[in-house]
C-alpha cells in the first residue's frame, strides 16, 4: 500500500512539473524581439506599407499594425 501511494505522488509531481514547464516556455516565446515585415510582405497579406505615417505600420491584412522595415 504505501508503495501505491509513493508512486501516485511521484507521478502527480512529475504531472505538475511538466505543466510548469510548459507554462515557462510559452512565456518565454511569447516575449521576444519587435516583430518587422518587409513592405512585400504587407502586401501580400493584404496590407499597405504606409512608411508616412508614424512607425512605419503595414496597415490592414495579416500584418496589420506590425512595423513595416
Amino acid at each position: 500500500m504505501p508503495i501505491r501511494r509513493t508512486l501516485a505522488a511521484v507521478i502527480a509531481t512529475a504531472a505538475l512539473a511538466g505543466l510548469g514547464l510548459t507554462g515557462a516556455a510559452t512565456a518565454a516565446t511569447a516575449q521576444g524581439a519587435p516583430s518587422y515585415v518587409t513592405p512585400s510582405q504587407c502586401r501580400e497579406g493584404g496590407g499597405e506599407p504606409r512608411i508616412d505615417l508614424p512607425g512605419n505600420p503595414c496597415v490592414g491584412g495579416t500584418y496589420d499594425g506590425q512595423a513595416v522595415d
